[in-house]
């Protein structure tokens, strides 16, 4: 600043000689342009300046405070939110809610204690509550306009955690979608593949929608069918499906075992076979009696076809 005081000043000095002499018309004329330039010069004068960033002081004081002040609220309400949520998370584990509902309600409870500890951090810088919650619902009613479809989500997601069509930890099948539930959320509804792909549906889908709960029983039936050549003893094929379900120590026998004769297809005889099993074997015992018949059908001489395709090759006469 005080470089450019000098820098003007000079200026003026090497240009006076180049003004009209005093008392003409030209020098009255210029009178009140070179009082503007002085003013102007006198604002960069390192006294000028000096006085200007004494009267910011204060107010540069008083807005570090209200900052500091705001960011202790927020940092506090982040404080208190998370004992608020271990504190909520221990009650809903003692009274064995569910899991999907316990996550709705813990965010529901964070998002309200930041809400309030905002509210607090606006009052502090002076901002009416009034006009907070006016502008909030100013907002919402354009974004509830714009997300209708994000809205319908939001009551699927309420409807599934009242209604319970499945939980989290369940293994649900839902048009030609399937996996485990791992979360659910107020628009989504998070499922972890088979092969661990993450899967996204809309909760308004899914509420919408037939959905197959895979695990919501404890016991499944296991059943399983396959094709023997009509030349092979059918009897036989029976007895030893019958057998491998009986041998098998994971299929409960209370419940009973059943083997029959489903159909005579084109190619085949199809026989079948059902048993119960725990939910959680399901997959473990049903690979292990398909296994199971491939090797005693073929040490018993029982034909399982298969689609083959016979070629004849003729040599053309010369």
């Amino acid at each position: 600043m005080n470089t450019i005081y000098k820098m003007g000043t000079t200026i003026i000095h090497r240009t006076a000689d180049l003004l009209p002499t005093s008392g003409s018309e030209a020098y009255q004329d210029m009178l009140p342009a070179a009082e503007q330039v002085k003013e102007s010069l006198h604002k960069f004068s390192p006294e000028a300046v000096k006085e200007t960033l004494q009267s910011w002081i204060p107010g540069l004081l008083a807005l570090g405070i209200r900052l500091a002040v705001a960011a202790l609220i927020i940092f506090i309400g982040s404080r208190v939110a998370k004992g608020v949520k271990k504190f909520l998370r221990k009650t809903f584990q003692r009274m064995e809610l569910d899991l999907g509902v316990s996550k709705f309600l813990l965010s529901v409870a964070e998002v309200c204690i930041y809400a309030i500890a905002v509210f607090i951090a606006a009052d502090n810088f002076g901002i009416p509550s009034a006009s907070i919650v006016a502008l909030l619902g100013s907002a919402g009613l354009a974004i509830g306009l714009s997300l209708k479809d994000s809205l319908a989500n939001v009551a699927g997601g309420i409807l599934i955690l009242l209604m319970r069509p499945f939980t989290v930890n369940d293994y649900i099948i839902f048009e030609d979608m399937e996996g485990t539930v791992q979360n659910i959320g107020l628009v989504y509804t998070t499922l972890a593949a088979a092969d661990n792909k993450k899967i996204t549906i809309p909760n308004g889908s899914i509420s919408n929608g037939a959905v197959i709960n895979v695990t919501a029983q404890e016991k499944r039936r296991v059943d399983i069918e396959v094709g023997i050549g009509y030349t092979s003893d059918m009897k036989k094929a029976k007895e030893i499906l019958y057998r491998i379900f009986e041998s098998e120590p994971r299929v409960l026998k209370e419940e009973g075992i059943t083997v029959y004769v489903g159909q005579l297809a084109d190619s085949a005889v199809i026989i079948g076979g059902r048993g119960w099993t725990k939910t959680d074997d399901y997959w473990s015992v049903r690979w292990g009696i398909i296994e199971s018949i491939k090797e005693e059908f073929d040490k018993a001489g029982i034909e399982i076809p298969y689609n083959q395709l016979d070629v004849n090759l003729k040599r053309a006469e010369k």
